[in-house]
């Protein structure tokens, strides 16, 4: 039996684990992390799915990202999965201070019923002169991440709580290893690319609140969920302090009521600081590594910055195409 390890158990390392676990039965597939939902990153997130652009990636494969993740995200949605998972389709509106160069984003016919928004619409907003409506998904990574792992032991996987310092020390015990570390890259693999950009964020008890409201200034937003109402945020490059900052949670209120003014009613149940795996572009590659006098497959999926919920599933099917290709190369069968 082939064996496979996933390092890191975010979002990102958990949907590329059940990606494996469940296209190739055959394999023995191994998830290994030093910290499990409620403690990653992914559990903090908003989850609302919504992409950037990243410079080097080719618009296909973005495209092809999103719409795979949507469409994942959208059947789970749908089903009667949809409560214990965290996933539920979320309508709002998406509003600039001046038009954007490009009024409709790469993703707008992937989500669903995106329109420009109307005079009447942006008068409750008269700093701002341009908006965008639509209909996404939003994706409750503390209870989505639970839902994926009970999906991945049913599939045959296996969970083990244990900090992994080096891919050295798995050399010995699999035959390919999937590196979906996040942040943790930077000393793992030595990638001086990633950063973090530092996100704190507000849950407030609002049940009135129903639609979500995004500003295009990327720090302002209103995000409600199943339980409590999501509200941010900041965006802060080369920041590590993962102590929640009392001004900056006086700032986000205060930002939050400028767009929606009943969040000065709302109760304010916690603060959370997440660093966001950020790099310039994600990498999903493959590389053969000398790892103790053999040669390992090791397959890279991370660096999604803000955006790993909105893109984890279609980086997570493009890895599964690359561990398939490595298996086939280490296979017995491949040799003769």
């Amino acid at each position: 039996m082939q064996r496979v390890a996933v390092v890191g158990a975010g979002v990102v390392g958990f949907s590329t684990a059940v990606c494996i676990a469940e296209a190739l039965p055959s394999c023995s597939v191994t998830l290994l992390a030093e910290k499990f939902s409620p403690h990653t990153t992914s559990d903090g997130a908003a989850g609302i799915l919504f992409a950037g652009e990243f410079p080097d990636i080719p618009m296909e494969t973005q495209r092809r990202w999103f719409k795979s993740s949507f469409d994942h995200l959208l059947d789970i949605a749908q089903s009667q999965h949809s409560p214990e998972a965290g996933v539920i389709l979320s309508s709002g509106f998406h509003i600039f201070k001046d038009a954007p160069a490009v009024k409709k984003p790469f993703w707008s016919d992937l989500v669903i019923g995106f329109r420009l928004m109307t005079d009447s619409e942006l008068k409750r907003f008269p700093d701002h002169k341009f908006g965008q409506a639509f209909t996404t998904i939003k994706c409750e990574c503390s209870s989505y991440l639970p839902w994926l792992q009970k999906r991945f032991i049913t599939a045959g996987g296996q969970v083990e709580q244990r900090k992994v310092n080096s891919l050295q020390e798995l050399s010995d015990s699999y035959d390919v290893i999937v590196n979906c570390s996040g942040l943790g890259s930077k000393l793992l693999v030595g990638d001086d690319q990633m950063h973090p950009v530092r996100g704190q964020v507000l849950k407030v008890e609002a049940p009135w609140l129903k639609h979500f409201i995004k500003d295009a200034d990327g720090k302002t937003y209103i995000y409600p969920g199943i339980h409590w109402v999501t509200v941010g945020g900041t965006r802060q490059e080369g920041d590590w302090r993962l102590q929640v900052d009392d001004g900056e949670t006086k700032g986000i209120l205060e930002r939050c009521g400028g767009l929606e003014p009943s969040i000065g009613k709302a109760k304010v149940l916690g603060g959370w600081v997440g660093l966001r795996p950020s790099r310039k572009n994600p990498r999903v590659e493959r590389e053969v590594t000398q790892l103790r006098g053999r040669r390992v497959p090791v397959v890279h999926n991370y660096g999604h910055g803000a955006f790993g919920v909105t893109l984890a599933w279609g980086t997570a099917l493009d890895a599964l195409g690359l561990v398939r290709q490595s298996l086939h190369e280490t296979s017995p069968q491949a040799r003769l």
